[in-house]
């Protein structure tokens, strides 16, 4: 037998076993075209005897029938065998060549795939430091919110003995600050759609250093008037335009996180005001107040204006530079912003006006938004804060009612930490059935002790703690869920082209019912009993819950573009926007 033939014969014999094992292997379509180079790097060797291969095409791959037709030239002449041999081995290197194409995408798509899935690593809290910065310089303004609301409860005393003044004027002076609220909530929007985000937010800020100018140096309860009114429309115009402010600046991964900070900087001014006013009187306190302010005038030339209300006034270059600021200088955000000029195009091709606020949609969502204002200030909570040293005296616990105050005020700083921690890991709406019936609860308790003491039914004295531990439970429940969601949702679910007015009205609707609440709840507990007041706020919450459940939205991880489609009825995929911090790599 001559050469030719045997080494055809071989590779009659050893072709068949790469053959078929290349058909299993393309069943699976896993990574062909390694195997194929090595199989014919492993031909091209035995084939050939380990001799020098002669010069060959720029062909991806070489058959070993190429060898053997090589080595054939050596003869005169080629056998049957040999053509045989060759038109095999030809059909086995077409079949791969034919193969290599469509297993070439499907190796490329893997491989990006599995370097998607390399990048999309969770990011820490370096990363966010711009937006972290932005969250807590705004923030700081909030702790001159509640540092304001909280005032009245330890300066009552002070203020009664210094102007001489009786339970109708103290309950102006509680009440006047919700009733500037809503002056300037209806203000606020159109201050946040002229002036901007940023200056707003200055604007507030001026406001509490004047109302708190006022109130140190007042001569008579006029003044103290005056100085409530003016905090009170400060209030107003930052409690809607802080939630705008962080929900068009921060991304959706930490939003539900990064915006309770201005809920947990309220609850630091109120344990700071309920702190001092164990030390101080009503003018130290106002100082206070006053010297709060101050930072923020430092702090407002580090953030930027939001990215959404620039590229809406068609600065599209500052736009960028915001988003860039607050994103990241290694972050890639031309997807992100590509998304914000896309919903910004959407929004000017529809040259909607304002009358788009009362579409049917719109009107659904701002429904939304204003029946959680509505449970969460009719579950009584101002009441509760503004008079809480009064409740602790009447209820005759056995701790002092200043002590008492104090840890609620505690309970009320901590409590928003751990709804920080839990909302974007559980979701709104979790946090709002955990608040409706923690809150069902303790003000079932609340109006039970109350009902026994003053029926004289049951001696209370030996429960004189449950008052503190059910105002402990109310006051937690509260800052879990309907204390920073309807605040947060309001800055979610609301449409950009209408986000302005609506969370206006929102604002305005929401202090309107705190002005009702603070101004009616002595009179009501003169009119019912203190007892039957704590089961109507009980009797509220239970319709909160039922409320929470039908008609409320869950918004976690969800962009504002997203949120908004999805709410307006198209069907929008779910992804996660980690892409904003890394640039992603396309894929087939």
């Amino acid at each position: 037998m001559n050469l030719n033939s045997t080494v055809c014969l071989l590779g009659e014999q050893r072709s068949a076993r790469p053959s078929r094992s290349t058909s299993k292997r393309i069943t699976k379509v896993s990574n062909q075209t390694s195997w194929a180079n090595a199989f014919y790097q492993w031909n091209q060797r035995k084939w050939n005897g380990e001799h020098q291969r002669l010069p060959t095409t720029d062909s991806p791959c070489i058959s070993a029938c190429t060898t053997a037709t090589n080595l054939s030239s050596l003869g005169d002449f080629q056998s049957n065998s040999t053509i045989n041999c060759q038109r095999k081995m030809s059909t086995l290197e077409e079949n791969l060549r034919m193969t290599i194409p469509e297993i070439e995408p499907l190796q490329q798509k893997k491989g990006e795939e599995s370097g998607a899935q390399e990048e999309e690593q969770p990011f820490s809290v370096w990363q966010l430091k711009k937006q972290l910065l932005a969250a807590v310089a705004v923030s700081w303004v909030s702790m001159i919110i509640g540092y304001s609301s909280a005032y009245t409860s330890p300066a009552q005393l002070s203020l009664e003995q210094e102007f001489r003044i009786g339970g109708n004027e103290m309950s102006w002076i509680s009440s006047l600050m919700p009733l500037g609220a809503l002056v300037g909530g209806l203000c606020g929007g159109t201050a946040i759609e002229y002036l901007g985000r940023k200056w707003t937010i200055l604007l507030t800020n001026t406001l509490f250093l004047t109302a708190w100018t006022v109130n140190y140096f007042a001569q008579n309860y006029t003044y103290l008037y005056a100085s409530r009114v003016i905090s009170g429309a400060s209030v107003g115009i930052a409690s809607l335009t802080l939630p705008v402010y962080l929900a068009e600046t921060i991304q959706p991964e930490v939003r539900g996180t990064l915006g309770l900070l201005p809920t947990a900087f309220g609850n630091i001014g109120i344990l700071v005001c309920f702190l001092f006013g164990t030390m101080y009187q009503w003018k130290i306190l106002a100082l206070i107040g006053a010297i709060l302010s101050i930072p923020f005038f430092m702090l407002i030339w580090f953030i930027p204006e939001t990215p959404r209300y620039l590229i809406a006034k068609g600065k599209e270059e500052q736009s960028r530079e915001s988003l860039q600021w607050l994103r990241g200088s290694k972050t890639d955000i031309d997807k992100e912003f590509h998304e914000l000029q896309k919903s910004q195009k959407e929004s000017d091709e529809k040259n909607e006006s304002v009358m788009v606020l009362f579409s049917r949609n719109n009107l659904k969502l701002l429904a939304i938004v204003l029946g959680l204002m509505f449970f969460q200030q009719m579950s009584g909570i101002n009441a509760v804060i503004f008079y809480t040293t009064r409740i602790f005296k009447e209820s005759g616990t056995s701790l002092d009612e200043s002590i008492c105050t104090t840890i609620v005020g505690v309970v009320n700083f901590i409590s928003t930490f751990i709804a920080a921690v839990l909302i974007d890991k559980l979701g709104r709406k979790v946090l709002l059935y955990v608040s409706s019936v923690s809150m069902i609860i303790s003000l079932g308790v609340l109006g039970a002790y109350f009902f026994l003491q003053n029926n004289q039914i049951v001696d209370v004295k030996p429960f004189g703690l449950l008052p503190l531990i059910s105002s402990v439970i109310y006051v937690l429940g509260f800052s879990l869920g309907f204390g920073p969601v309807p605040w947060l949702m309001m800055g979610e679910i609301l449409p950009a082209k209408i986000r302005g007015p609506a969370a206006s009205l929102s604002t305005a609707f929401n202090w309107t019912c705190t002005f009702v609440v603070t101004k009616t709840f002595l009179l009501i507990i003169e009119a019912i009993g203190i007892h039957y007041t704590f089961w109507m706020f009980g009797a509220v919450m239970i319709i909160a819950l039922i409320f929470t459940i039908l008609f409320v939205p869950e918004t976690r991880g969800q962009s504002l573009a997203d949120i908004e489609r999805q709410l307006a009825g198209v069907k929008v995929r779910r992804t996660s926007s980690v892409a904003n911090l890394k640039p992603m790599p396309s894929t087939f």
